[in-house]
């Protein structure tokens, strides 16, 4: 094994195209990397899709030492050769782009899985600075880290901090500056290496080193298949088969374990060489905390108290006290009759009047709905579930709910997009791409579009149980539960494929902090400004022009069949669901409004609540299902749930008929 000395002048910093340093954070999953290029950047951020997939990178510009710098925060990663869409994204910037300097960020006190990823780093002959994060916790491990000892290892500089305190992230400006590239490498078996040296001779010139794009190759890497056909030569390319195929007889275990094993001993030697233990563990309230959240029969009554928590926070909090202040009194009280006054003043215009402050007025309908009703109810959510996010909750959920998705087929890594489900489904949609094989992110995707409502939905749902009984809450859980154990049973059973094992790694338990909960929920809030608002307000439009045009009455008397006697709704419901066609959140809160007027009993509004939790996807989650999983998949899903969430729905009004249940 090598180490590397460090040079006395720093190399030249290859510049993008912009001329800017470009410079990639990179580190594995819940390590602290978005805090750090929070410090790095400020909030002025770019979010947009990495080129050919629809993974999000993070693009802002900051400052090194003495000139600004573009920085770019990646998806979390394990191993560059990629598992996962997340890692082959972060791979390929390392591949594709003018990367600069890598910022390697880890977790203290995982440094044999950070060690792991930095050895990688060094293979790939990039110049990068290692930064231990969270150095606060690592006392309460009885373990200590030399860090200077660890920079002689690796030939590069090692930072440490506490980046949620910004302590020590001052230097690492600096330390990029003159950030270097480590001569540490692996020894590998030499059968390896010959494999490796003949595999170089064939590859042209690219930003990483030629012996890191050969190992990938030489463990068939098919994530590199584009590159191969684009870069290589038919004769080059079977040249390539032909040594992989020698490497293999040669061998009695597969090529990527022994490479690996070969990283992990060089992981462990220089474990060995920078740790020391104290054997001083300090065992806190949230250690003692964690072993109750993850206890396989204390870990369900603290799921239940979070679960009451959470519905007295968004539930009676926000879709209650919140929601009818900003009704009652701000819209109420101020806006609504000062918008009034100032449209008959200003539009003589019957129609135009309307347009703005009648029955289906962008004011007093679109805005209202979107700010009186909705906000307050998602802002409570976002809040509730940034503190989740950012306590490290949602991995121990997965963990305590781990056998119940079995029964699906699936494992508890399904709980993350079903939990990202809760604040929107269409983003979850796109997280489903964490599981590892395609008949699991089928059965999720379908759950999702069927029974978990986003924020809005929820909230306004929540807000509507506030007006019932309890044993009507409990039917509506009871009702959704089974229908999505059922529909995932019967899913894992007629779905074809195989599952996969269940790895998850818990990060650190940790108390939220208040600027982390307010950067996450003014980000998630500006969101909904962005996209969910004007939603809104064209979906007023529509109801509008339906309700001039006489469309609206039309629907309403083809769909009374369905909405008036399958249901036993009032027909002014089907306004509802025809916009819940635009958007689910958009139709729960015209149900919501129903509610409020006294239009609904106990009975129906406990039947609209079915109906509408399970109908079907949004406009946006619709074509985010097409575009992860194909527009035949979209259609049969789409088809499926909408005929299904009235059955449903149908059903629980034919037994209360039928048996003369009242709530």
């Amino acid at each position: 094994m090598k180490t590397a000395t460090k040079p006395k002048i720093a190399p030249a910093l290859v510049l993008d195209p912009n001329g800017k340093p470009l410079i990639a954070l990179i580190g594995n999953p819940n390590v602290g990397k978005s805090v750090i290029f929070s410090i790095l950047t400020g909030r002025y951020v770019t979010v947009s899709n990495y080129p050919g997939t629809t993974i999000e990178i993070t693009r802002a510009e900051g400052k090194l030492e003495n000139q600004k710098a573009t920085f770019l925060d990646t998806p979390g990663v394990n191993n560059f050769i990629p598992s996962s869409e997340d890692e082959r994204v972060t791979r390929d910037i390392l591949l594709r782009e003018p990367v600069t300097a890598v910022l390697q960020i880890g977790d203290s006190k995982n440094l044999k899985r950070t060690l792991f990823l930095s050895l990688q780093l060094a293979e790939l002959g990039i110049p990068f600075v290692l930064n231990l994060n969270m150095l606060d916790e690592l006392p309460g491990t009885g373990i200590k880290i030399d860090l200077h000892k660890l920079s002689t290892w690796l030939g590069v500089d090692v930072n440490g901090t506490t980046a949620i305190r910004k302590i020590g992230t001052e230097k690492i400006t600096k330390l990029l500056s003159n950030s270097k590239k480590s001569n540490l490498t692996p020894a590998y078996p030499a059968v390896i290496e010959q494999a490796l040296d003949k595999i170089i001779t064939l590859l042209p010139e690219c930003s990483i080193s030629k012996r890191a794009l050969a190992i990938m190759l030489l463990v068939q890497d098919e994530s590199l298949s584009t590159w191969v056909e684009e870069n290589l030569d038919a004769q080059q390319i079977n040249d390539l088969k032909e040594i992989v195929w020698q490497t293999e007889k040669k061998l009695s275990a597969p090529l990527n374990y022994i490479i690996t094993q070969s990283r992990y001993q060089l992981v462990d030697t220089i474990y060995s060489a920078v740790v020391h233990t104290t054997g001083k563990r300090n065992y806190t309230f949230l250690n003692r905390l964690d072993h109750y959240l993850t206890h396989p029969i204390w870990g369900i009554p603290s799921l239940l108290l979070a679960l009451y928590l959470a519905y007295q926070f968004v539930g009676v909090f926000g879709a209650t006290v919140l929601v009818s202040f900003m009704e009652n009194v701000i819209f109420g009280q101020f806006i609504n009759p000062l918008a009034l006054f100032v449209a008959e003043k200003l539009i003589s215009s019957k129609v135009i009047l309307e347009f703005f402050v009648g029955e289906y007025g962008i004011i007093t309908m679109a805005l209202t709905y979107g700010f009186a009703i909705v906000l307050p109810i998602v802002s409570t959510f976002f809040i509730l579930f940034s503190i989740m996010e950012d306590s490290g909750y949602l991995p121990r959920l997965a963990l305590l709910v781990n056998k119940v998705f079995k029964v699906f087929g699936l494992n508890g890594k399904a709980v993350l997009p079903m939990v990202l489900g809760l604040g929107c489904d269409t983003m979850a949609t796109m997280s489903a791409r964490i599981l590892e094989t395609r008949k699991e992110r089928l059965i999720v995707t379908l759950l999702l579009a069927l029974g978990v409502p986003c924020s809005a939905q929820l909230g306004i749902i929540l807000g509507m149980t506030a007006l019932l009984p309890w044993t009507a809450t409990l039917i509506w859980i009871l009702v959704i539960t089974s229908v999505m154990v059922l529909v995932g049973y019967f899913s894992s059973k007629l779905i074809s494929g195989k599952n996969s094992d269940f790895i998850i790694e818990l990060p650190p338990l940790r108390l939220p902090q208040f600027n982390n909960i307010l950067i996450k929920t003014v980000s998630r809030l500006e969101w909904y400004l962005k996209e969910i608002i004007p939603i809104f307000i064209l979906g007023t439009m529509i109801l509008f022009f339906f309700s001039k045009l006489h469309i609206l009455a039309y629907l309403e008397q083809l769909a009374a069949p369905v909405v008036q006697q399958f249901l036993g709704l009032p027909a002014k419901a089907t306004e509802a669901f025809l916009i819940g066609f635009l958007r689910r959140d958009y139709g729960a809160a015209g149900l919501y409004a129903l509610t409020n007027a006294g239009l609904l009993n106990p009975e129906q509004i406990l039947v609209s609540m079915i109906t509408i939790t399970l109908f079907i996807p949004c406009i946006a989650n619709f074509l985010m299902i097409m575009k992860e999983l194909g527009i035949k998949t979209a259609l049969a899903m789409a088809l499926f749930i909408f005929p299904f969430a009235f059955f449903v729905g149908g059903s629980v009004h034919y037994i209360f008929t039928v048996s003369g249940i009242r709530l």
